[in-house]
């Protein structure tokens, strides 16, 4: 594991931190705010969408890299590869999460 690796799975931990300090609850009707709960933590997952395209990305790249023979390191490709797959196993489990809680919120009666 390298230290690219560890900064971003430790960027979700930083990412609901920064959820928790997010201004504006309690509002009554007519304040303003800098913004909403809502609006950080989609901001938040589209930042971790577009992570994600990007590890995707790279990984292509560096497949692509060593199947022309331009790169001779398997090393970078493990590592491009890894990347790309604990991103994205990270994202669908946000996902899978995410789709619980909308089932469990339109289960509720009122």
């Amino acid at each position: 594991m390298n230290a690219a690796m560890v900064r971003a799975m430790t960027g979700a931990t930083d990412d609901i931190t920064k959820l928790t300090n997010v201004k504006g609850l309690g509002l009554k009707t007519g304040q303003s705010t800098d913004g909403t709960m809502f609006e950080a933590a989609l901001n938040s997952a589209i930042n971790s969408i577009n992570q994600t395209n990007s590890y995707l990305s790279d990984a292509e790249n560096q497949e692509i890299l060593f199947a022309l023979g331009e790169s001779d390191s398997t090393h970078d490709l493990t590592i491009a590869l890894e990347k790309a797959s604990t991103a994205l196993q990270y994202t669908v489990a946000i996902r899978d999460r995410v789709l619980d809680a909308y089932k469990e919120l339109m289960q509720i009666q009122i």
